[in-house]
């Protein structure tokens, strides 16, 4: 899944507990009738992931919808979402720039070309195959 738009808020990297867990939040607004502010966040190595990006740039970020039960002291079941970023890319112009650990876009297509007519039988390369 993605989620698009621009950067509103880039956070600073938390560290929780003694196991050195890092997590960092971005916050993008979509760019609909009635536009959203998603928080997405980005774990561990992937906090790096936002090291550059400023508020109001156009961002494309691939995402994942995570879940979570929790049982409280009182025996109630409670249930928490959370979006989870592993990527995220740069939009300009409606054309994506390549970032790290962004997918990189295929080389473009050679022309089509006409082959050769001039070749003679004795004309021979040097190449074994």
């Amino acid at each position: 899944m993605e989620v698009q738009g621009k950067v509103k808020m880039v956070g600073e990297t938390q560290t929780f507990g003694s196991n050195g867990f890092r997590k960092r939040e971005v916050v993008v607004t979509t760019d609909e009738q009635y536009p959203q502010h998603i928080m997405v966040e980005f774990i561990q190595d992937k906090c790096d992931l936002l090291n550059g990006y400023q508020i109001g740039q156009e961002v494309k970020i691939g995402i994942n919808l995570r879940g979570r039960e929790w049982v409280n002291p009182q025996g109630e079941t409670k249930y928490f979402n959370s979006i989870q970023g592993w990527r995220i890319e740069n939009i300009q112009v409606g054309a994506p720039a390549p970032v790290a650990g962004a997918t990189p876009t295929p080389p473009p297509v050679a022309d089509a070309f006409e082959p050769a007519t001039n070749l003679s039988e004795e004309d021979h390369d040097d190449l074994p195959f």
